[in-house]
């Protein structure tokens, strides 16, 4: 592991895996040599390549553990139709990745993800049990919230009206379409419930910024309270993306996913 963490520079592979709908999945493979990979999952209308997910990659690769980043159907390179919800749709990608590097000289000893990617990692906690060691960064406890935010006021009657929504982005140029059927998705995804099914021996760590605007830091707080093996880290004066404080949330992730591998191994030996 070591040896691997000497030569970080070297270029990632690009991997691609088809998921149980027949879509390819693009995703980047940063290969240290080590046994245990990381997967990385980006946030809603976001891609294996940005910011967060490839600093945290590099970080891994760097510490010696090999990293996977992967589009989920209907982003980045992967195949699919972008819809505002498919939480569910996108744990099926997610496990379709896991099988695929189980079935290789890899283990799959975490998974991680942001903003949306962080709900998604634990409704896999919570179906799989796969996957012992889960990172939840800036993930939203309540799926209703900041919808108001998003989608205007009366979004819903808007919504049953004409059958859509169109969100457009700061600029005013349109970003995606919001259909009543996805909406509804979203809406009936409920983190607590889930939550609530996720083993005793998985171990989930919670990171959140204390000046996230687009999900409340009390999000993270609610998770703290149901979910039997976690630990969270408040990073002070963070924002969503972590703009200022990428370093420190690489190394919070670290310090916990090297204890976590390290009791992997006392508890097999």
């Amino acid at each position: 592991m070591a040896e691997a963490a000497q030569n970080p520079v070297s270029q990632p592979e690009k991997v691609v895996i088809t998921n149980r709908h027949g879509e390819k999945l693009v995703g980047l493979l940063h290969e240290t040599g080590s046994k245990e990979l990381v997967i990385l999952c980006h946030g809603a209308r976001s891609h294996k390549g940005d910011n967060i997910m490839t600093k945290l990659a590099l970080a891994l690769k760097k510490e010696g553990i090999s990293a996977f980043c992967f589009d989920f159907a209907g982003n980045g390179e992967s195949e699919g139709t972008f819809q505002f919800g498919q939480y569910w749709r996108e744990v099926d990608d997610l496990h379709a990745v896991v099988q695929h590097f189980s079935g290789t000289n890899h283990t799959v000893s975490a998974i991680l993800g942001h903003s949306k990617g962080g709900d998604e990692v634990l409704l896999y906690a919570s179906k799989y049990g796969d996957v012992r060691t889960v990172v939840n960064v800036s993930g939203r406890y309540d799926l209703n919230g900041g919808l108001e935010l998003r989608l205007g006021k009366n979004f819903m009657e808007r919504i049953k009206k004409q059958g859509y929504l169109d969100i457009k982005d700061k600029t005013g140029t349109f970003d995606c379409r919001v259909t009543e059927e996805s909406l509804l998705d979203r809406m009936n995804t409920k983190m607590h419930e889930s939550c609530l099914k996720i083993a005793k021996d998985c171990r989930v760590l919670t990171v959140h910024g204390s000046d996230d605007d687009v999900i409340p830091v009390g999000d993270a707080l609610e998770f703290a309270k149901i979910i039997p093996n976690h630990k969270l880290h408040v990073i002070q004066g963070a924002d969503h993306y972590y703009s200022d404080h990428q370093a420190e949330l690489a190394s919070t992730i670290l310090e916990f996913l090297k204890a976590a591998f390290q009791e992997d191994k006392t508890t097999s030996n």
